[in-house]
C-alpha cells in the first residue's frame, strides 16, 4: 500500500508550534459550531479534541486538522431540537460505523471523480463560507437584543487590530521562521490588548472554556428500531458530508505539500473518531480546511502537528481556560483572514475566459452552492453537471464512415463510444430500409458500455430483420460480446480476439 511521502521540511518544534496555533483556532470554531447546532459549548470542544486526537493519529493525511464543523453542525441542529442531545450522540456513533464501512469498502477512491473544475469550486466556495463566518464578529447586540453593526471606535480598533495581526502573519516570515507566524501575531496582538487595556471582544465574551476531561457515555435513548429510524438519515447525511469534506481537504493538502494521503485510510480514521466522539459526550466532526491550512502555513507536517493541536485545546479546557479566554478575537479574525487569501485560487478568476464555458460554469457554480447549501450538496451538484456535460460532448463524436465492398456488402465503421448518450446519434446512422441485402457493423473503433447500448443494438437489429436483410456485427471485445447477451439470435457475430489488447479484430486472418 502507498505510504505518504515524510516532507523533509516536517519537525517536531514546527509541529508542536503550529499544533498550539492551531488549537488557539480551533477554540472559537468548536464553540460557534455548538451554537449553532444549539448544544453545550463543551460538546463542541471535546468534538474538537478526539475527532481532532484519532483522526491526525490514524487517519491517512498527516498534516490535515480535524474537528467540529460548520457544515455538521447545521445538519445536526433540527435532530437536537425534536430529540434532544442524547440522539445526536447516538447519530454521531452511527455516523462514525458509516464512514468506517466506507474505508473498508474502498470507497475513499471515489474521490479520484471529482473533476479539477468541482475542486476549484470548492476551494473558492469554503474561501467564502470561512470570511462570511467572521462578518458577525463586527456586529453587537442592540438593547432590543437584535444585531447591529458596529461603528466609531468601537469598529476602528477591531479593524486595527485585525489589520496588525494581517500585517504580522504576512512579514513576519520574511525576517524569521523560528516560530509560526500566526502563533506569533495572536501572542503579539492579545499582549497589545492586555497592556493596554482595549474594549474588545474575547475569547471569554462568546462562553467560558472551562471543564473536565471528557467521560465516556453511552447515549441515553431507547435501543429500539424506531430509535434507528430516527437516526439513520442524519447519520447516511452527516456521514456524506464529512467523508466529501475530508477527502477534498485531504485533496488539497497532497497538492499543497507534493505528497499523498491515503482516501480509505483516512475514511477509518474519521469513522472511528466519530464513533468514539459518540462515546464521550461530542457532537462529531470532520476535517477542516480552514485549520489545516493554517496549520500547513505553520510549519505543520507530521501527524505530531494534528495530535499536538488537540492536546493543547485539552490542556486549554483543563488548566489554560483563564488565559485562553483573554485572547481578543479580533486576532483570531485576521488569522482566519489570512487563510481566505490563501485558501481562495485567485487564478481561477483569470482562466475562467480560457477553459470551456462548461468548466467555467461549474466553478462558479460549485462556488455558489457551497455558500448558500452546503459542501456536500455542491460537490455532488458540480459532478452531476461535469458528467453529464462530459457525456453530451462525447454523445457528439458517435458517426461512422460507409462504403461497399466489392461483394455489394454495406460497412459501417463506427467511431466513437457507445453508451446511453449516444443512442440517437447511433440509431440514426443506419438506413435499413434502402441498405443492400448484407450489412455490417464495424466496432474496431468503438465500444459498448451500458444496456442502453444494448437495446439500441437490438432495435437495430430488429430494423434489419424486419426489412429481410442480414446484419453482420464485427470486431467486438470481450467485454463488449459478453454485454451482447440480449441480442441473441438477432446478430450473427464474426469475431477473432486480440490477446493483447482484448480487442476483438479479424482483418489479420
Amino acid at each position: 500500500m502507498f505510504e505518504p511521502r515524510p516532507n523533509p521540511q516536517a519537525n517536531v518544534k514546527n509541529d508542536v508550534l503550529s499544533g498550539l496555533t492551531v488549537a488557539l483556532a480551533l477554540v472559537p470554531e468548536a464553540i460557534a459550531f455548538a451554537f449553532v447546532a444549539q448544544v453545550d459549548p463543551l460538546v463542541g470542544l471535546y468534538a474538537a479534541f478526539i475527532v481532532g486526537l484519532i483522526a491526525a493519529a490514524i487517519g491517512g493525511r498527516p498534516g490535515m486538522i480535524s474537528g467540529a464543523t460548520g457544515a455538521l453542525a447545521v445538519v445536526m441542529v433540527s435532530l437536537v431540537i425534536e430529540h434532544g442531545v442524547e440522539y445526536l450522540f447516538a447519530t454521531v456513533v452511527l455516523m462514525g460505523i458509516f464512514q468506517i464501512s466506507a474505508g473498508v469498502f474502498k470507497l475513499g477512491k471515489f474521490i479520484r471523480m471529482v473533476p479539477h473544475p468541482v475542486m476549484l469550486g470548492f476551494v473558492n466556495g469554503l474561501a467564502i463560507v470561512i470570511f462570511l463566518a467572521q462578518i458577525p464578529q463586527f456586529q453587537v447586540e442592540a438593547a432590543d437584543g437584535s444585531k447591529e453593526w458596529m461603528s466609531g471606535q468601537a469598529l476602528w480598533m477591531l479593524l486595527g487590530l485585525i489589520a496588525l495581526t494581517m500585517t504580522i502573519i504576512h512579514f513576519l516570515p520574511k525576517f524569521t521562521k523560528a516560530i509560526p507566524s500566526s502563533l506569533a501575531a495572536i501572542l503579539v496582538v492579545s499582549v497589545v490588548v492586555i497592556l493596554f487595556n482595549m474594549d474588545v471582544r474575547t475569547v471569554g465574551d462568546m462562553a467560558s472554556i472551562a471543564g473536565g476531561l471528557p467521560e465516556f457515555h453511552i447515549p441515553m435513548v431507547p435501543f429500539t428500531l424506531e430509535t434507528l429510524w430516527i437516526i439513520l438519515p442524519y447519520a447516511l447525511v452527516l456521514a456524506t458530508i464529512g467523508l466529501i469534506e475530508s477527502l477534498l481537504t485531504l485533496t488539497l493538502i497532497d497538492e499543497l505539500t507534493e505528497t499523498r494521503g491515503q482516501s480509505n485510510k483516512e475514511c477509518v480514521g474519521q469513522g472511528t473518531a466519530n464513533v468514539v466522539t459518540g462515546f464521550f459526550g461530542g457532537m462529531g466532526g470532520c476535517a477542516m480546511i480552514g485549520q489545516s491550512m493554517i496549520n500547513i502555513n505553520s510549519g505543520g507536517r507530521g501527524r505530531l502537528s494534528g495530535i499536538s493541536a488537540a492536546l493543547f485545546l485539552l490542556s486549554f479546557i483543563l488548566f489554560a481556560s483563564t488565559l485562553i479566554e483573554m485572547i481578543p478575537l479580533a486576532a483570531l479574525i485576521g488569522v482566519m483572514f489570512i487563510v481566505v487569501i490563501g485558501t481562495f485560487e485567485w487564478s481561477s478568476l483569470r482562466i475562467l475566459k480560457k477553459i470551456p464555458k462548461t468548466d467555467a460554469f461549474v466553478i462558479i457554480l460549485v462556488s455558489g452552492v457551497t455558500v448558500i447549501t452546503d459542501l456536500a450538496i455542491a460537490v455532488i451538484v458540480g459532478v452531476i453537471v461535469s458528467a453529464l456535460a462530459f457525456a453530451w460532448d462525447v454523445a457528439k463524436r458517435m458517426g461512422a464512415e460507409t462504403h461497399i465492398d466489392e461483394n455489394g456488402t454495406k460497412i459501417y465503421t463506427l467511431r466513437g463510444p457507445l453508451f446511453f448518450g449516444a443512442i440517437h446519434s447511433f440509431k440514426n446512422i443506419f438506413d435499413p430500409r434502402n441498405d443492400p441485402q448484407d450489412v455490417v457493423i464495424d466496432f474496431a473503433n468503438t465500444r459498448v458500455y451500458d444496456h442502453s447500448s444494448l437495446e439500441a443494438i437490438d432495435s437495430v437489429a430488429e430494423k434489419y430483420l424486419s426489412a429481410g436483410k442480414t446484419l453482420h456485427i464485427k470486431h467486438l471485445s470481450p467485454e463488449c460480446r459478453k454485454l451482447l447477451n440480449n441480442a441473441g439470435n438477432l446478430v450473427e457475430v464474426n469475431v477473432i480476439e486480440d490477446p493483447k489488447y482484448h480487442v476483438a479484430d479479424d482483418r489479420l486472418a
